[in-house]
């Protein structure tokens, strides 16, 4: 029996499922460290990847053993740091297939570019890797598709980067929406501004380049055939068909909640504008962006609700918010209350001699976590890397499984397709493919 199927069995013979790390030693099979291996370093890695996964891996018998990457200074800068901070002698390769090959990983990271997260990930499942991957998942249908099948076909755990789905204050909001106290949603409002003339900038590194340091050909995948270009391979969150910028960035954390705490798949529609209005550097994504989807309905008291989501990168008044209504009151995930704010009141409501509704004022459980534009090494993500790692002990589903991802890429494609088509969008559920004007979105 190969060693990674004895794990398993072992594990799903003991009954295991949600245990702490003191319980480990009572499992057939727990010694058997679970080796990791990183594919893609890169910032988002460092910074909020391998600081859980210092803190947790002692206690539950992991190790970071080897770094894939296919541009030589990464993979150099890659096992510096893993090395220096978890004092580890990593292995380095220069690609995917040849770090498979090698048999010696039983889990990966991903943080690759945005587009290559769903063609990474069917790749680890397929040769019998669990995977951590970063969202947005998916950047076209043809791609999500495709890595939910590969997910679904494997036995392999997946837990999508959407971290916050293991908040304690958003189980808290979701408790409090499905239990209905909250009321039907009326509207969701969401908001991601920021004022950083480099975000997804690396202009040193960019002139800096040559095509001989890295693979370009692999780089590019699935996409088409393009000559080398250093600010493609640097920044490619400016640049569609690498990234859809901030749908695919930003918008899928927020719109990932929506579909949580409903219940529901995807929107039912999507219209989008925008444009580069400050940052004319080059970039054909948005630095401007405002999306409004049409959802539901959830039940037969609700007819559905919409959802409007806005970003831009020239004021950062606002920040990022998350605010849900509903006739009687707000849940604002930003400050974790509920409130009666906006709430229908008794002198509008008895004029239409309707009763008053209004939603008795309460703090959401769970700690308030600070976010900014970066939601970097928080608890949210220290709480969701912890997850993973006990749900490849246990073999449970993660707190973000395939279908969270599979689901904010609908969503994430659909906003992307409204912008660059300038058409209302909509989803054939059927043929599971989003479709502009009536006709599938092809890049």
């Amino acid at each position: 029996m190969e060693r990674r199927d004895f794990i398993k069995n072992s594990v799903l013979a003991g009954g295991a499922m949600a245990f702490s790390a003191k319980s480990y030693a009572k499992i057939i099979g727990s010694n058997d460290r679970v080796r990791v291996a990183t594919v893609g370093f890169a910032d988002r890695h460092r910074a909020s990847h391998i600081p859980p996964f210092k803190a947790l891996m002692k206690e539950m018998n992991f190790e970071l053993v080897a770094v894939s990457d296919i541009w030589n200074r990464r993979r150099d800068e890659g096992k510096a740091f893993i090395d220096s901070q978890l004092g580890t002698n990593i292995k380095t390769f220069r690609n995917n297939e040849e770090l498979y090959a090698s048999k010696m990983v039983d889990a990966v990271f991903i943080s690759t570019a945005d587009f290559q997260h769903a063609y990474h990930t069917i790749e680890a499942v397929k040769a019998g890797c669990d995977v951590y991957a970063e969202k947005p998942l998916a950047e076209t249908m043809e791609d999500n598709r495709a890595v939910l099948k590969a997910v679904r076909d494997s036995k392999q755990i997946v837990q999508i980067g959407s971290q916050r789905r293991s908040g304690t204050n958003y189980h808290a909001a979701e408790a409090f929406i499905k239990s209905g106290q909250f009321g039907p949603i009326v509207m969701v409002e969401l908001m991601w501004n920021v004022n950083q003339p480099g975000r997804w900038r690396r202009p040193a590194l960019v002139k800096n380049l040559q095509e001989s340091d890295v693979d370009w050909k692999r780089f590019l995948i699935n996409r088409p055939a393009d000559k080398f270009d250093a600010r493609k391979f640097l920044e490619y969150r400016l640049f569609w068909p690498y990234s859809s910028g901030i749908p695919g960035q930003w918008m899928s954390h927020q719109i990932d909640t929506v579909h949580w705490f409903t219940g529901l798949p995807h929107p039912r529609s999507v219209v989008a504008n925008g444009g580069i209005y400050q940052w004319k550097d080059g970039r054909t994504n948005a630095d401007t962006l405002t999306v409004v989807f049409d959802y539901g309905p959830l039940n037969d008291m609700s007819s559905g609700f919409q959802v409007q989501f806005t970003s831009r990168f020239s004021n950062s008044a606002g920040e990022t918010k998350e605010l849900y209504y509903s006739n009687g009151g707000m849940i604002n995930l930003d400050t974790n209350e509920i409130s009666d704010t906006g709430g229908l009141r008794e002198r509008e409501a008895g004029a239409m001699g309707l009763s008053a509704n209004l939603l008795k004022p309460l703090k959401l459980n769970g700690d308030k976590v600070a976010y900014d534009a970066n939601t970097g090494s928080d608890t949210l993500t220290h709480n969701h890397v912890k997850n993973w790692m006990e749900c490849i002990r246990s073999r449970k589903q993660p707190n973000a499984p395939i279908e969270a991802g599979y689901q904010h890429s609908i969503a994430t494609i659909m906003s992307n397709a409204a912008y660059r088509t300038g058409l209302k969008v909509t989803f054939d559920e059927k043929k599971q493919e989003v479709l502009a004007g009536g006709k599938p979105f092809k890049y």
